[in-house]
């Protein structure tokens, strides 16, 4: 019932940057917090940055001062902006999102939480 599709993976050069976005589509009436978390190859999930709907941010402490998190309220939208990429941050990126659904023409539903299906982020030279 939600959607959500990340874009902007790719490969990068040690000391690169790349922008990833998320659009989350479908019965939304409002989003609670959306997050980026990414896993390496045989290493667990892990929470990179978070963002609430008022504007807070949480950072993984491998990524504060290099990674920016930002959205648009507006259209569903999240972004990771990423710089100073190392090699250790190649993983797939997986945008995660929790609110509430929207049931009829405009009414609160029940919550919803959706992940996306990824996107591979190589850092190599």
């Amino acid at each position: 019932q939600v959607q959500l599709v990340e874009s902007g993976g790719g490969l990068v050069q040690p000391g690169g940057s790349l922008i990833l976005s998320c659009a989350a589509s479908g019965s939304i009436f409002s989003i609670n917090a959306m997050g980026w978390h990414r896993q390496a190859p045989g290493k667990e999930r892990e929470l990179v940055a978070a963002i609430i709907s008022g504007g807070s941010t949480n950072y993984a402490d491998s990524v504060k001062g290099r990674f920016t998190i930002s959205r648009n309220n507006t259209k569903n939208t999240m972004y990771l902006q990423m710089n100073s990429l190392k090699p250790e941050d190649t993983a797939v990126y997986y945008c995660n999102a929790d609110g509430r659904l929207r049931f009829g023409v405009m009414s609160r539903g029940p919550t919803f939480n959706s992940w996306g299906q990824g996107t591979q982020v190589t850092v190599s030279s």
